[in-house]
């Protein structure tokens, strides 16, 4: 409450006396859930109508809903487990709000959680950014937690799909927010030199195991620079997508990586001019592993290649996809939760999270019709934990054809 007085009192005053107090009518969603937002070139399951697959998604969207969604009186967290339900982090507020903003329609509480969840999150600011929000509550000491990349640059996002699906003049300015994030995102967590995202607004950017040039593959958001570039104009977004893919290039066409995927973590060697896998236990994961975070990486860059039809993004997550299609011998339950580089499997395991964003790479080869129908029918109804379902989740949005672009880029002319 300190770090934003005169916010959270307005805010407070806001809610009570337009949504709650006053009886406001709630707008309707101008993009409510199904979309239906077919991308070019992209095929979908065949087995399912779109309905069907509208359907699916749907009724997993109310279990995650109900698995992981708390209520704190007008406010709403996404729990990073089932059962205790006491952590949080940006990450989960981020996906929450991804989420809420693109169920509005189906779901007549979307935008009431959607509020919640990001007022939520400004009372829980980054002791360093001010802008952004600490990464995990409760933090180990109050008022000092840090920021993390990635739920800042979803919960921007999703406030521009909110501006697309309720407007800006109600309770949440949603517009204003979002470019107040976006401006703080790349004021506090992209390398000046680099224009790589940082792992967070702590890392000292001429640090010396921590730097701008040391980055997580998972913040590899390429549609979501985009969509940033599009909505202020400020073209050091393309920048940043360009040098994330240069990163994610280097990694795939290193000697060593028979796979074609990459590592969570990398670094920048500026004698070899060259990518290259962090050493053994940088932060989380070990060395050159593509493991927990970077098996967002088809997701992430598959969003890109479907939503912008970008030829480097569709070449990066399609030499994953045969790889991991000739790995599992066109068997999505032989997919393994992890490899490393040289191919060899680390979690002898299946797992969503490892399956589902493959998923969304599949939808751009027709030539694959048979693995994404049989990628799509391990995952539809498969549930596990916070992480791997809100990924699940989120990767069949694209599946499904039911996720889009708040500032797309205008149609070329025929």
């Amino acid at each position: 409450m300190k770090e934003y007085p005169r916010f959270l009192i307005l805010l407070f005053l806001t809610w009570t006396a337009t949504a709650w107090g006053a009886g406001r009518t709630v707008p309707k969603a101008a993009h409510p859930f199904p979309a239906h937002n077919f991308y070019p070139g992209s095929v979908s399951p065949s087995a399912y109508s779109q309905s069907e697959l509208d359907k699916n998604l749907y009724d997993y969207y109310r279990i995650w809903k109900k698995s992981y969604l708390v209520q704190e009186g007008k406010r709403f967290r996404v729990a990073m487990d089932k059962k205790e339900k006491t952590r949080t982090t940006s990450e989960s507020q981020g996906y929450g709000m991804l989420i809420t903003a693109y169920m509005a329609g189906a779901d007549k509480e979307a935008k009431a959680i959607f509020d919640g969840l990001y007022i939520f999150s400004r009372l829980y600011p980054s002791s360093i950014c001010k802008d952004l929000m600490s990464w995990e509550i409760p933090e180990k000491k109050p008022g000092h937690g840090d920021s993390a990349f990635d739920g800042d640059a979803d919960i921007a996002y999703a406030l521009l799909v909110a501006d697309k699906q309720w407007g800006s003049d109600g309770l949440i300015n949603y517009k204003r927010e979002a470019l107040r994030i976006i401006d703080a995102i790349m004021r506090c967590t992209i390398g000046k030199e680099s224009h790589l995202p940082l792992l967070g607004d702590w890392v000292d950017p001429n640090g010396k195991k921590y730097n701008q040039y040391t980055t997580r593959s998972s913040d590899f958001m390429l549609s979501h620079f985009r969509t940033f570039y599009r909505a202020t104009g400020d073209k050091r977004w393309l920048q940043v997508v360009d040098a994330c893919q240069k990163a994610t290039e280097d990694i795939q066409n290193l000697p060593g990586n028979k796979t074609a995927l990459v590592s969570d973590f990398l670094y920048y060697d500026k004698k070899k001019k060259h990518f290259f896998p962090t050493p053994r236990h940088f932060l989380e994961s070990q060395d050159d592993s593509y493991y927990y975070n970077a098996c967002r990486v088809p997701w992430r860059i598959g969003a890109d290649a479907l939503l912008n039809r970008d030829h480097r993004s569709v070449a990066i997550v399609q030499k994953m996809l045969y790889w991991i299609w000739h790995a599992s011998q066109k068997d999505p339950a032989k997919i393994k939760s992890g490899y490393r580089l040289d191919g060899t499997p680390i979690g002898d395991y299946f797992s969503a999270v490892f399956v589902a964003p493959f998923g969304v790479a599949a939808k751009t080869d027709a030539y694959l019709q048979e693995y994404l129908d049989a990628l799509y029918e391990s995952i539809k109804k498969r549930h596990e934990n916070y992480f791997e379902d809100s990924v699940n989740l989120l990767s069949q949005l694209l599946i499904t054809n039911n996720y889009w672009d708040p500032c797309p880029a205008p149609k070329k002319a025929k």
